[in-house]
């Protein structure tokens, strides 16, 4: 009974440890958490600031709720940026959000940043124009973009010298973007998942029609499209209210450092596989690599039942000796 249950903990452990090393679906791409540029609840240090995060303008953090960059009032910008830049090659940031307000018109939006500028307020989501970098605005009014359904959700990468159309929604500035009618006052979190693989891919995915359910807003591929980011970059998060409202709410930001140590290339989340060596290839790799984990695990608990036995032998010899 003693050894059945000690076996039990210790493969379970073991199922665990192996577990908790972090793969990129079923690829041998890495997650590697970057605490520099995650933001979880409750948000502050114990000194009531944060180590890796400014904000300022209009933005409220509430510690057990959310990072709220705009109230439901008119005329509001707030922002959050992070404190270092982003140096990572290969990364995935995964925010969740929440938009919501009273009333029938909703406004103007919210905005991810990855620029070289950081914490200047302006007229875009409530954050600078003329950027240098990528903004990812979710633009949840429509002034005149005649055939869009809004709310919609669009990337421009910026120069450093060209404007934001507002007043055509970014039209003349779109390098992807998609309409998401469902990311306010949706029954499941909200979430956006943007995905970068330098002089390779980036890719916008969305969650808001069902739990765990993605639906992907847009894949850029080079070299089709021009989306290099500049290599310093901080992230950030900005919005914005005028005549129209909404409360704009940070949840959590999770970013990871995506590392690929064999070369092949990324495979964006959901797909079948890209590059050479593809899905087929890691799978070869990783039912190898259960093999020989299933191989150690059983050495390991033959190493304590040949301990467990010599034990017993010896007690019970050592026991007949007294006699």
């Amino acid at each position: 009974m003693w050894f059945s249950q000690l076996a039990s903990t210790v493969l379970g452990l073991a199922l665990t440890a192996s577990a908790a090393s972090s793969t990129w679906q079923d690829t041998d791409i890495k997650m590697l958490p970057l605490r520099t540029h995650s933001l979880t609840s409750p948000y502050l240090d114990s000194d009531m600031h944060s180590r890796w995060w400014d904000f300022g303008g209009d933005t409220v953090i509430r510690t057990d709720q959310y990072v709220r960059l705009t109230a439901d009032r008119q005329s509001q910008q707030g922002w959050i940026f992070s404190r270092v830049p982003l140096t990572a090659t290969n990364w995935e940031i995964e925010v969740e959000f929440k938009l919501h307000g009273e009333g029938h018109l909703h406004g103007d939006g919210f905005a991810l940043w990855l620029t070289k500028q950081r914490a200047t307020p302006g007229p875009v989501f409530g954050s600078t124009d003329n950027f240098e970098g990528l903004g990812i605005f979710f633009d949840t009014y429509k002034n005149n973009r005649p055939g869009t359904s809004f709310p919609y959700v669009m990337a421009m990468l910026g120069d450093g010298q060209t404007s934001y159309d507002k007043a055509h929604d970014g039209k003349a500035n779109e390098l992807a973007g998609c309409s998401a009618r469902g990311i306010r006052d949706a029954s499941v979190p909200t979430k956006a998942r943007l995905t970068y693989f330098q002089d390779k891919s980036l890719n916008l995915d969305l969650q808001y029609k069902s739990d765990n359910a993605w639906i992907n807003c847009f894949s850029l591929t080079s070299p089709e499209s021009n989306f290099n980011i500049p290599s310093v970059a901080y992230l950030g998060f900005s919005g914005e209210t005028g005549e129209v409202t909404d409360s704009h709410e940070i949840i959590s930001v999770n970013t990871h450092n995506l590392y690929d140590h064999t070369g092949n290339g990324p495979v964006r989340r959901g797909s079948k596989g890209s590059g050479r060596g593809g899905r087929s290839a890691s799978k070869k790799k990783k039912s190898g690599s259960w093999t020989w984990f299933f191989f150690k695990s059983f050495l390991f608990v033959g190493a304590i039942v040949g301990s467990y036995v010599g034990y017993t032998v010896y007690r019970s010899q050592k026991r007949q000796s007294r006699f």
